[in-house]
């Protein structure tokens, strides 16, 4: 029995569903079934639309929408996380894929099946050498940033399709001008139907669910019909277009003939060519679909006391995103809004998805020969209203607030996304980040500090009132130090110590130094040497463990002018006596 627990136990860490599974139970079996009905609703028409947005067939919305379900129900880690196509990866897979081929082309489709192959396999490399920390350099402003200036993109590309007329472009200029092209080409039955459609999908996410309650409704139903109110638009708009024969009468653009059936097997390119065309658009998917999918399942798995593993999610969406691949689907992540329904709705276990998987298969195989009037501008309206909460220009605000080096980094992922597409911006976004980071890190916070009277505390010369002793002069480095900023620090102790003639002891307090590398290392032996020329002692305090254990690998401390302390105070009273 041991024997047959450790191997359930071992398997459960690495598929998780043999972790949940086996206290699934009909409590947790109910409260999925429900919050799989409640996504499905939502997730038909926002399937749909936002395969069009990425320049591909309305059906390939809902053929990502099922095997990436099922797969990350099995590897995946969140109980909560509802994963398929979102807004911001189906604008950047246009991005990627839109000039490969034409729109509807079998070239385009094996594109975007490539792209999500790519994707897939980036994310389970870097699960399986357990590199989900590079997620880390994408900054919370930037990822702001970037999702509020996506979101603006995505809504103005749907406004051709509320107002009926051709166009397109992958930065604002382009939009625009496009826009200001054909604005004469407005179709006025197209726009009463996108108009009506996005004015009742607003009015429908903030005023019917509390009419729904006042009426004496149960809140659970009143929760369903509420997230059905896109559904209703579609319903209704497909009905008008189909009784009143809009597309054939009044020119308004329908979606047409959708294949009916079940998700199809289809196999990927490996062309090198084509691979080498998308790997850097794969791997930018990757790593921001990661972002925004980890960051939603933390943040819905705290309200439960959850466990997220970031390592095995990179598993669980690598798998859901080859699994797309190979059924005629492209990129997937994790949606904030449907798992944001998922949670409310009460799902349990990731089983709720692979329900999820099951209604949309039924809708496949059912559904799919009542959209073909379904009006475009239905499906545009129900985009411009889902992205529209996505877009934050409060972070400009709040960043200038705080930290301007922030400011900076986040306008210029919102200018460059604009301004050039997602790809550009996100990069330059990333890029201006990480060379933020270095150049404070290279120039980190350094204190002289002095003793806090009557205490064994010392503090910044410059902030509090602290005794100094004239002939012992202590510097506290707030940072590791590593090659990057090593040179800063010998310039700094060399400036200080050519300001104090009468000094006899230098002391380098280190309690925030985590690590010492060996650029940093030379430059201590560097300080060391010139210090002893000067006939100034050089000291440390506060070392660390594990930095200490480092320098004893060294002669470093052999050849150290001075001692080591344990504290700062003890330092400070040893030089002392020694001096009297």
């Amino acid at each position: 029995m041991q024997e047959k627990y450790t191997l359930a136990d071992r398997m459960a860490r690495f598929i998780p569903v043999f972790d949940w599974g086996r206290t699934y139970n009909r409590a947790a079996l109910g409260n999925d079934m429900v919050a799989a009905v409640i996504v499905t609703i939502m997730l038909i028409p926002q399937s749909l639309a936002y395969a069009l947005l990425a320049g591909l067939p309305a059906e390939t919305g809902i053929y990502a929408s099922i095997a990436p379900i099922v797969l990350y129900a099995i590897f995946g880690t969140s109980r909560a996380l509802a994963v398929g196509p979102v807004a911001v990866v189906s604008l950047m897979t246009a991005a990627a894929i839109g000039n490969l081929a034409e729109p509807g082309s079998p070239e385009l489709l094996v594109a975007a099946i490539t792209l999500a192959l790519i994707s897939g396999l980036f994310l389970i490399l870097l699960g399986l050498l357990r590199l989900g920390f590079l997620a880390n350099f994408l900054s919370h402003p930037v990822i702001a940033g970037f999702i509020t200036a996506s979101g603006i993109l995505i809504a103005l590309s749907q406004l051709r399709h509320v107002l009926g007329i051709p166009g397109g472009g992958a930065n604002l200029p382009e939009q625009i001008g496009s826009l200001i092209e054909n604005i004469g080409r407005i179709n006025p039955v197209t726009l009463v139907i996108g108009v009506s459609a996005t004015a009742f999908l607003f009015w429908g996410r903030k005023r019917l669910m509390p009419l729904l309650l006042a009426t004496g409704m149960n809140r659970k139903l009143a929760g369903v019909l509420a997230k059905a109110g896109p559904v209703a638009a579609v319903v209704f708009t497909t009905i008008a277009a189909w009784g009143l024969d809009l597309n054939a009468s009044y020119g308004v653009r329908v979606v047409g003939e959708v294949p009916q059936g079940l998700p199809p097997l289809t196999i990927p390119s490996f062309s090198a060519d084509l691979w080498g065309t998308l790997i850097a658009s794969a791997v930018l998917i990757s790593i921001i679909g990661f972002v925004e999918s980890v960051s939603v399942a933390q943040t819905l798995a705290a309200r439960k006391r959850q466990r997220i593993v970031p390592n095995q999610e990179l598993i669980g969406l690598g798998a859901a995103n080859v699994g797309a691949a190979f059924t005629g689907g492209y990129p997937v992540t994790g949606g904030f809004a449907r798992s944001v329904v998922n949670f409310d709705a009460g799902a349990e276990t990731p089983a709720a998805g692979a329900y999820t998987a099951l209604g949309l298969m039924l809708a496949a195989l059912l559904l799919t020969p009542l959209i073909y009037h379904l009006p475009q501008a239905t499906l545009a309206a129900t985009i411009i209203v889902a992205v529209l909460s996505l877009v934050d220009l409060t972070i400009l605000q709040k960043t200038w607030t705080y930290s301007r080096a922030d400011f900076a980094a986040v306008s210029v992922t919102i200018l460059l996304t604009l301004g050039f597409g997602v790809e550009i911006g996100v990069t330059a976004g990333v890029a201006l980040s990480i060379l933020i980071h270095l150049y404070k890190s290279s120039r980190p916070h350094m204190a002289v500090v002095g003793r806090v009277p009557g205490t064994e505390h010392f503090r910044n010369v410059d902030r509090h009132a602290v005794q100094t002793d004239s002939a012992i002069l202590t510097l506290r480095v707030d940072e590791s130090l590593y090659f990057a900023n090593a040179r800063y620090l010998e310039d700094k102790v060399y400036d200080m110590v050519a300001q104090r003639p009468g000094l006899e002891h230098f002391i380098l307090m280190c309690p925030a130094v985590n690590e010492i590398d060996m650029s940093a290392l030379e430059s201590l032996e560097a300080i060391n040497d010139r210090l002893k020329a000067l006939n100034v002692k050089f000291h440390l305090s506060e070392i660390k463990g594990p930095v200490m254990d480092r320098l004893k690998t060294s002669d470093f401390l052999t050849h150290l002018s001075g001692q080591v302390f344990l504290s700062q105070h003890q330092a400070v009273c040893e030089l002392a006596l020694d001096r009297q």
